[in-house]
C-alpha cells in the first residue's frame, strides 16, 4: 500500500542482529510468493502482470482467518509480516480519500507518513496523478506506475524518521464482481540517514518534531547512523459490502553498519499503528467530504509560496515549543534560524492540511484556524 510504515523499534538498541524467524503463521507459502511476484512486476514492468498472483492475493485477503496477523518468510534477508483489518467505508469513498490527487496521502496516514510525493521525470515533486473510475468485470486492470518520495513519522521507540524513494505500482481491477486496488511499493537504494524526531504527546494526536539532524534522541543510540536498507509492501484493498478490507504483506530491513535490527513484531506493530488511525479518520462522522477537503487543498495551493512559508513557520514554532517541553531539545536548538524555502510547496500544503483535518475531527491543532484557513 501507499502507506509506508517503517520502523526501527526496540531492536535498534539491543545491539544484536535479529534472530531467525519462527515458522510463518501463514500455513501456505503461496500468498507471500504471489505478493513477491507483484513486487517483481513493480520493479520491472517487462516481467508482466501475473493475473493468477493477483487472484491468489485477493482470495487470501477475503478468506476467513483465525488470526488477522502472521509472520512471513524472509525475502532477500528482510523479515516480513502480514496484517489485515476492515474499515467501514464504501470502496468509492475510500479511493476518493486515500488515493486522490488533491488530498495529500498523509491525511489518511498521519501517524505513519509525514509526506508522500510523486517524482516527475525532471525531479520535481507533485501529488499522485490519478483520476479513478470503477473497473468493469470484463475490462483490463488499470495500472499506474511512478516513482515516489516519502518521509515517515518518528518511530514510537527511537524517534528516528527517514526519507526514501520508492518504485510504485497501483493496480485497479474487478475481481469476481468486487472492486480491488493493489498498491505495491519497492524501495530504491538505501534511505537517507535516519534523523532525530520526537512524538509530541500522544501518538494519536499526530504532532511530531523533525530536527533535520542525523541520529536519535533516544539515550544510548544518539550516535547511530541508521538506514532503511529495503522496504517492500503489497497492500490489497478489497470491496466487501459497505466496508473495505485491507490486507498488507510487508518486508523491512533496517539498522546500521549493514546489520538488520528489525523483527516481525516491529513490522506488525507499525501496520497496527497505521490501521488504527486510518480507521479513526475514515470512520469518523466528523470527516469533511472529499469536496470540502479538495476545496481546502485548492485554497492553500493557490497561495504564493512566501505566504505558505509564513504559515509553515507558525506551525514549526509550535512544534519546537512542544519539543522543548519534552526536555529533549533546549531553547538554543529551537531558536536556530531555519529556512523553509527549499521545502516543496506540496509538502507544506499537506502539513497545513493535517492541521485543518485535526480541527475538523475535534482534535487540538498546533496552530489557530486562521493560520491554516485565513488569507495568510
Amino acid at each position: 500500500m501507499a502507506t509506508v510504515v517503517m520502523l526501527l523499534l526496540i531492536a535498534l538498541f539491543q545491539h544484536q542482529p535479529a534472530l531467525a524467524l519462527s515458522p510463518s503463521d501463514i500455513s501456505s507459502p503461496i500468498p507471500p510468493a504471489a505478493a513477491v511476484k507483484l513486487v517483481q512486476f513493480c520493479a520491472d514492468p517487462k516481467v508482466g502482470l501475473d493475473n493468477q498472483a493477483v487472484a491468489t492475493l485477493v482470495d487470501y485477503v477475503l478468506e476467513p482467518k483465525s488470526k488477522k496477523e502472521a509472520d512471513l518468510p524472509k525475502h532477500q534477508e528482510s523479515p516480513g509480516a502480514y496484517y489485515e483489518f476492515d474499515t467501514k467505508i464504501t470502496f468509492p469513498r475510500f479511493l476518493n480519500y486515500a488515493y486522490s490527487p488533491q488530498i495529500p496521502a498523509a491525511l489518511t496516514r498521519p501517524s505513519s507518513m509525514r509526506y508522500s510525493l510523486w517524482i516527475a521525470p525532471q525531479g520535481k515533486l507533485h501529488n499522485m496523478p490519478i483520476h479513478w473510475r470503477s473497473a468493469s468485470p470484463a475490462g483490463e486492470p488499470v495500472i499506474i506506475r511512478g516513482l515516489q518520495r516519502d518521509s515517515n513519522t518518528p518511530d514510537v521507540t527511537t524517534g528516528v524518521y527517514y526519507e526514501y524513494d520508492l518504485k510504485r505500482t497501483l493496480i485497479l481491477l474487478n475481481h469476481k464482481g468486487r472492486q480491488v486496488l493493489i498498491s505495491v511499493s519497492k524501495q530504491i537504494n538505501n534511505s537517507g540517514v535516519g534523523k532525530k524526531g520526537i512524538i509530541l504527546g500522544n501518538d494519536d494526536d499526530w504532532n511530531y518534531y523533525y530536527s533535520g539532524e542525523p541520529g536519535s534522541f533516544k539515550e544510548g543510540i544518539g550516535w547511530a547512523k541508521s538506514y532503511i536498507y529495503d522496504f517492500i509492501s503489497v497492500g490489497v484493498y478489497v470491496e466487501s459490502g459497505a466496508m473495505v478490507r485491507t490486507g498488507t504483506f510487508q518486508w523491512i530491513r533496517a539498522g546500521w553498519s549493514g546489520i538488520n535490527f528489525v523483527q516481525t513484531t516491529h513490522i506488525t506493530n507499525g501496520m497496527k499503528r497505521f490501521a488504527r488511525n486510518f480507521k479513526t479518520i475514515l470512520e469518523s462522522p466528523n470527516l469533511p467530504t472529499p469536496n470540502q477537503m479538495i476545496s481546502t487543498y485548492h485554497r492553500l495551493s493557490a497561495l504564493p509560496k512566501p505566504d505558505l512559508i509564513e504559515k509553515y513557520n507558525a506551525l514549526q514554532r509550535s512544534q519546537q515549543s512542544l519539543a522543548i517541553q519534552t526536555g529533549k531539545i533546549g531553547t538554543t536548538e529551537a531558536n536556530k534560524q531555519r529556512s523553509y524555502a527549499q521545502i516543496p510547496k506540496e509538502q507544506i500544503v499537506g502539513e497545513l492540511m493535517l492541521e485543518y483535518l485535526k480541527m475538523a475531527l475535534g482534535k487540538s491543532s498546533l496552530v489557530e484556524k486562521k493560520v491554516v484557513l485565513g488569507s495568510k
